[in-house]
């Protein structure tokens, strides 16, 4: 082989490393360098079944990934084609690998939502319904059917699920999301009754979790869950009957229209706390970690009535005669601008039922 050739061969060989090698540098500049998302909120979602080839094409039409297979023979060199479904939340720059990274540790985007302490199962279902990222899996279920979907062993499970914020990604079911509650609530509830004071009328945790739940529901302050608390301890204990209005509401279930009246509170139902002795059958509502504590560890004391003072607090009495007194001063004389607690106390007890200051047989019960 003569020089000349030589020098042509070595030149062509040169030539060829030397493009390789820029296209090499072109490739993975590429590959690496951010480029602007041009997709609505930035949201990009990869969904169940998808391959990575499937994705790499979709990325190309909307403009994303300039060379799809080049992307994709990336991916399977360094190991990295187990994308991940789901729904991505992408910054304002996005480069080939930090897509694949992404889809790669499967960073979804998350949700949020609060299930509020005081409502009950039929409310949490609605405002987790009320979510379009959230799958419905429990609609139209009854409580019973609900218990079963999630294998709780009570048969009604209200009061089981702790009210909280919740995080959550795309295609989550309400199941999901109560089975997070319904573990936490059980969690909790166990730490506190291992912790309870002495003395308490419960023989289970559940018993405990109903009493939360009425004290939830009648507490406009929060400074004042342990003395109401206190309160239907004492009542329990000397066998008077709680007598407290959100037990007959939870009892009327539909029938309730925003208004409870005198024949209501004679009417009776398992949960009518003024016809029966003792605690409801089930919570009637999902009571915070606060109003478990309070259930828990009431305010010692001898009171056994309140009643709301029109600013959201209570005036708290030992005796029948305060008691009326103060009925007759906060309830009997209304401001214009009064305002009960969500769920106001029992007021004046006459003949064994307490009854609203202001009742006659048509009027609403005092609020």
């Amino acid at each position: 082989m003569n020089v000349s050739l030589v020098r042509v061969v070595l030149a062509l060989t040169l030539w060829v490393l030397l493009m390789m090698g820029a296209s090499i540098y072109y490739v993975w500049s590429w590959l690496h360098t951010p480029q602007r998302v041009e997709l609505v909120d930035k949201v990009y979602v990869i969904e169940h079944g998808s391959s990575l080839h499937r994705v790499a094409s979709d990325l190309n039409e909307k403009g994303m990934i300039r060379w799809p297979r080049i992307w994709v023979t990336y991916a399977r060199l360094l190991n990295l084609s187990n994308i991940k479904a789901g729904e991505y939340k992408l910054a304002q720059k996005e480069s080939p690998v930090s897509l694949l990274s992404r889809f790669q540790t499967g960073e979804l985007l998350q949700y949020q939502i609060t299930l509020v302490e005081g409502r009950n199962l039929k409310e949490f279902i609605e405002s987790l319904h009320s979510h379009k990222k959230i799958v419905q899996s429990l609609a139209g279920m009854s409580n019973v059917e609900i218990a079963k979907a999630l294998e709780i062993t009570a048969e009604n499970p209200e009061g089981y699920f702790f009210p909280d914020t919740y995080q959550f990604v795309s295609g989550d079911s309400d199941k999901d999301i109560l089975l997070r509650a319904h573990l936490k609530m059980t969690q909790l509830l166990h730490e506190e009754w291992l912790n309870r004071a002495g003395g308490l009328p419960y023989k289970t945790a559940y018993e405990a979790l109903i009493m939360a739940s009425i004290v939830e529901k009648e507490t406009g302050a929060a400074f004042e869950r342990k003395q109401i608390a206190g309160v239907f301890v004492r009542r329990l204990q000397s066998n008077m009957r709680l007598q407290t209005d959100p037990t007959v509401i939870y009892g009327m279930g539909e029938n309730y229209t925003g208004n409870i009246r005198k024949s209501d509170l004679k009417k009776p139902t398992p949960y009518n706390t003024y016809t029966n002795r003792g605690l409801p059958p089930t919570p009637i509502a999902m009571p915070g970690k606060e109003s478990i504590r309070a259930a828990l560890h009431p305010a010692s004391g001898s009171t056994l009535f309140f009643v709301a003072k029109g600013d959201g607090t209570h005036y708290f009495s030992s005796t029948l005669k305060e008691h009326e007194e103060a009925v007759k001063k906060y309830q009997k004389k209304r401001r214009s601008d009064y305002r009960s607690a969500p769920e106001p106390a029992v007021m004046k007890q006459k003949e064994g039922v307490v009854v609203g200051p202001d009742f006659n047989e048509d009027s609403d019960a005092a609020r």
